[in-house]
């Protein structure tokens, strides 16, 4: 079923959110302007809340938003455990896909999202990697000509952070450090020759990760991501870099500036604030896909991918 097929009489795609928690209500509103929205969760009560808050609908289940043909896509918020079953009976429906990051949590699973993806066009899955979509990444990106050919990258972001939901039993690097993991993929465009990793915490699972990786063209790059480290909410005001032959850009590691030492000065941009985290380019991507699922988004299977691979190297290491 297409986007185009599934959509109401104002030409808006009906799209399901699966799961009702905080990013599901992160999601729901930049989706909410250009589509109509439907919610299912293990708890009716917040799947109503959330279709009275988005003037939606409350489901009675994921089965029924894989059964409505009206229905073109579904947005799979549920926790990690879910994230690589219900893909694939999704896309097994005919529906456009977002699932949450990450999309998977072993080597098995994504492989069996691999295998429902056979066949079917590249807009069919998207990962909600909004990394991929912050301005600050485009402007990064933008610059790195200016500094030359990469030499080294250190990414680093350490906070204090307990979780008390599902996460609680998932690792930082899998849960949140894919995030850095994923822009180090976007800056450095290639999959890693070598990962190495150190849990310094020595828990299980773990709340800290220092993660070094060598690339086949000589580029070194460092991970440091945590949640054990006491810090300013947010982790804002820590640093992270890319360094060239000929100059290196500093970033504020959540986006919020970047400045560059290269040959031509020492330009410091601070912002743009307008979607900062990226989540409003990230909702227009998966809209074009489920209008056109030709169009292949920015965060698709491919790069969620290689990025998962490299956290699942390093858990190799421990």
């Amino acid at each position: 079923m297409t986007g185009e097929a599934a959509a109401d009489t104002a030409g808006r795609p009906t799209v399901a959110i699966v799961g009702c928690g905080r990013i599901a209500r992160v999601h729901a509103a930049n989706l909410a302007p250009r589509v109509r929205l439907a919610f299912t969760s293990r708890s009716s009560e917040s799947a109503g809340a959330l279709a009275a808050r988005f003037s939606g609908e409350a489901l009675a289940g994921f089965e029924e938003a894989l059964g409505r043909p009206d229905i073109a896509a579904v947005a799979i918020c549920s926790p990690l455990e879910h994230h690589a079953a219900q893909t694939v009976a999704a896309l097994e429906a005919g529906k456009s896909v977002l699932v949450e990051k990450p999309m998977a949590q072993s080597r098995a699973e994504v492989d069996a999202i691999g295998q429902a993806l056979i066949g079917r066009p590249p807009g069919s899955l998207m990962v909600a990697e909004n990394y991929l979509y912050k301005p600050s990444l485009g402007r990064l990106r933008g610059w790195l000509p200016g500094i030359g050919p990469l030499r080294r990258v250190r990414l680093s972001k350490l906070t204090r952070q307990q979780p008390s939901d599902w996460r609680v039993g998932h690792g930082a690097l899998l849960e949140g450090g894919i995030h850095f993991v994923a822009l180090l993929g976007a800056i450095v465009g290639a999959e890693p020759a070598t990962v190495r990793a150190d849990f310094p915490d020595e828990g299980e699972p773990e709340r800290h990760a220092d993660l070094e990786l060598d690339y086949p063209s000589g580029i070194h790059a460092d991970v440091r991501y945590g949640w054990n480290t006491p810090s300013l909410p947010g982790g804002i005001l820590q640093h992270s870099f890319v360094e060239g032959e000929d100059g290196r850009i500093v970033f504020e590691s959540n986006g919020l500036y970047l400045w560059s030492r290269a040959q031509w000065g020492i330009p410091l941009r601070v912002g743009p604030f307008a979607d900062l985290m990226g989540f409003g380019a990230m909702a227009r991507d998966f809209l074009r896909s489920v209008r056109n699922p030709a169009h292949r988004p920015r965060s698709d299977f491919e790069t969620a991918r290689r990025d998962l691979e490299v956290v699942f190297r390093a858990y190799d290491t421990r």
